[in-house]
């Protein structure tokens, strides 16, 4: 499920059966008569331009409130900022200014969650991690990378849109042989004559043959109904034959039926076999028909960016292990196995884009479906423009704000828990995009007469600052309907309930080098879940690596993630494997009883509940290699949880629990052992983590944490 609030360019949520959980709003006010909404303006509303409510479902209902009517039906004044009347251009585009006074508006009373920087630090491998609002990014996550290089910083923009947005962006693209072009060729087709079509000759003996047939294939006496249809097909036929007009053509036609009907006869009188298949009669002719053919190298169309179709490659950087410090020369990069497009977006600005469409999940690396690069030109501070460029490519381009946070805080949940199925969810859903698409509505149908004087390119600007203002307006009560569906759900009396709850934390941990959402049915019972894993512990063996060089990054990062910080493959037990399954997006734990003598380059979790407060895991009681995959034969549906509870009770010795991007090493989710191969590697790592200031490790101190096999030998 896609997090987040509603943006620019489609609906959030796409469930049936929308109940009616308001009271009589108030319906959209009608434009005069003598000035009907352009085409083009219809075309930009498609089906939300009349929205027909069904009638309230009382067992699913779910209540605004008292003030969830006021709110859906917007006075005019409000949404204008005021009673003043405003001209026709100022109640559709906000002038330059007016903008940036809106947006500064909007950051004082809801300030994004993870501010943008002008220009991320150079170097860093793990770059500075930000939320997106709207919900075309999965988990709305993104980083922004600086590598350092001879030519000046490389500052990239690296995310994962979800599938459901994928269309929005390659309608941003030209891509060759994508693009099409009507054309006038000459070509043979196979028709029926028109006589035959018009005396349904072919129909008449096609029913026939049919009714017969059955009665051969199951060995019954035949009906006076089958009788019936062979002979109307028989007049039918005869008639035609009979008419001294016809042409040769017509005759030959004719007669293929009658040839047909003689057989369907015998059949009648004497049974048998059952008759091969009839074709009805058809003749070649030559005609002119327009076609669309792809255009390969035509110019990008209006508005488009040129995209080149190439083979799959990764950001090739490199992480200097003294230093820590990772680089990219712009350039190179390592060949992966599938389909990307190179985009250009002028001015120096490029993308990388991996689709969906273009990437057989059974032939290609399904762990880099989705995966977008956004390129600045050479050189700092591009970090607020990276974001803001994603607009250039049809998705959400602003950083989330709080209230957008605690709607991703819910879906995530929502999937979490398994809550999709659960009574009532699917109608808050949709319930949920009602209300945004009432409250665009409202403002397209008051700024009617301005709305449409205004040109295609303009009307488009226009419709999508209309729904980022609705999307704004409606927010609050959006979350409001699911929050009381989830509490419901989730054994909540109502959605305050649940929010005034000890474990409902609605902004992601920002304190590492990650950005993760937690669950509140961990969070609010981490008693219950430690007791469930009580003599147990989740643990990560090093394959391959050094415990010092792990923690100078200071993260456990999934094989994807290590690719862009510049960290050699080879680490992983399956890197190739789990880039087929989509593995390669997660690092991969395992739980298992709380060891005694553990061997050294181990990391180890006694207290489970530090990591399954999380909501983006998943996991298998057996090596599936992480598959998420459905078309991999690792992958089983029925065989995935993300349960905690079912996780705690793992028997299999390769069990697999799957943290998507990675662990942060050094902060809240720091493990409670780190087990060295000797004292020698213990002190290096002690006296690293002591220069960089790092005392404590996930609340102890970190001479507590670090220990060596010696430690339990005894």
């Amino acid at each position: 499920m896609g997090a987040a609030s509603g943006g620019v360019g489609g609906p959030e949520f796409e469930v049936p059966e929308l109940p009616d959980p308001y009271a009589e709003p108030v319906p959209p006010g009608e434009p005069p008569a003598a000035e009907s909404p352009s085409v083009e303006l219809d075309d930009l509303l498609g089906d939300e331009a009349e929205p027909v409510p069904p009638a309230a479902s009382t067992e699913e209902e779910l209540a605004l409130g008292d003030e969830a009517e006021p709110e859906v039906a917007v006075a005019e004044g409000e949404l204008q900022g005021g009673g003043e009347e405003q001209s026709a251009d100022e109640a559709v585009l906000l002038q330059a200014d007016d903008i940036e006074e809106v947006l500064e508006e909007e950051e004082e009373t809801d300030p994004p969650l993870t501010p943008v920087p002008a220009a991320p630090p150079v170097g860093e491998p793990t770059g500075t991690p930000i939320l997106v609002g709207g919900d075309d990014f999965i988990n709305s996550e993104a980083t922004l990378v600086a590598y350092d290089s001879p030519d000046g910083p490389r500052e990239v923009l690296l995310t994962h849109i979800s599938e459901e947005a994928e269309e929005k962006l390659l309608d941003a693209l030209s891509i060759p042989g994508t693009h099409m072009e009507e054309v006038q060729v000459e070509e043979e087709v196979k028709e029926r004559l028109d006589l035959d079509k018009e005396k349904k000759l072919a129909e008449l003996t096609k029913t026939a043959i049919s009714s017969v047939q059955h009665k051969l294939k199951t060995g019954s006496e035949m009906s006076d109904a089958s009788i019936a249809k062979h002979q109307a097909a028989v007049d039918a036929v005869s008639a035609v034959l009979g008419d001294p007009s016809i042409s040769d053509d017509e005759k030959t036609m004719a007669q293929h039926y009658m040839d047909q009907l003689d057989v369907v006869k015998d059949k009648i009188d004497n049974g048998g076999a059952v008759m091969p298949w009839m074709d009805a009669y058809e003749v070649t002719e030559t005609k002119m028909v327009t076609k669309q053919i792809p255009v390969p190298d035509g110019e990008p169309e209006p508005g488009t960016l040129a995209a080149t179709v190439r083979k799959a490659s990764r950001i090739k950087a490199n992480l200097d292990p003294a230093t820590g410090q990772t680089s990219w020369d712009g350039v190179t990069r390592s060949s992966a196995k599938g389909t990307e497009y190179e985009i250009d977006m002028g001015d120096g600005w490029k993308a990388v884009y991996r689709p969906y469409k273009d990437n057989d999940p059974s032939s290609s690396e399904f762990s880099l479906r989705g995966q977008l690069e956004v390129h600045a030109p050479s050189g700092a501070g591009h970090g607020k423009d990276l974001v803001e460029r994603l607009e250039q490519l049809h998705l959400m381009n602003k950083p989330m704000t709080a209230a957008e946070g605690e709607w991703t805080y819910l879906s995530n949940n929502i999937q979490a828990q398994g809550l999709e199925g659960s009574a009532g969810m699917k109608a808050a859903m949709d319930t949920a995009q009602g209300l945004q698409d009432l409250q665009v509505q409202e403002i397209v149908h008051q700024r009617m007469e301005s709305l449409m004087g205004l040109d295609s390119a303009a009307l488009q600007t226009a419709m999508k600052r209309i729904h980022l203002e609705a999307s704004h307006k409606v927010l609050p009560m959006k979350v409001e309907v699911v929050r009381d569906a989830v509490a419901k759900a989730s054994g909540f009396a109502t959605g305050a309930e649940l929010a005034a709850s000890p474990g409902y934390e609605p902004t992601p941990s920002t304190s590492g080098k990650w950005l993760t959402w937690s669950r509140f049915d961990v969070t609010g019972k981490k008693a219950e879940i430690q007791d469930a894993f009580k003599g147990r512990s989740l643990t990560h063996s090093l394959n391959g690596g050094e415990l010092a060089s792990l923690l100078g990054t200071g993260v456990l990062a999934s094989t994807e993630k290590r690719a862009v910080m510049g960290i050699g493959g080879g680490l992983g037990m399956s890197e190739q494997a789990d880039k087929m399954t989509g593995g390669a997006n997660s690092v991969f734990l395992r739980v298992k009883k709380t060891p005694k003598q553990p061997g050294g380059g181990r990391l180890i979790w006694d207290d489970p509940s530090v990591l399954m407060q999380r909501s983006d895991y998943y996991a298998y009681n057996g090596d599936h290699y992480g598959a998420i995959n459905p078309a991999h034969h690792n992958y089983n549906a029925g065989a995935i949880t993300r349960d905690p509870m079912k996780i705690a009770k793992f028997t299999g010795s390769s069990n697999e629990i799957m943290f998507r991007n990675g662990i942060d090493l050094l902060g809240a989710e720091a493990p409670s052992r780190i087990v060295c191969h000797t004292a020698a590697e213990r002190s290096t790592i002690l006296a690293s983590l002591t220069s960089r200031g790092i005392t404590q490790l996930g609340g102890k101190p970190v001479e507590d944490v670090l220990c060596t096999e010696a430690d339990y030998s005894s």
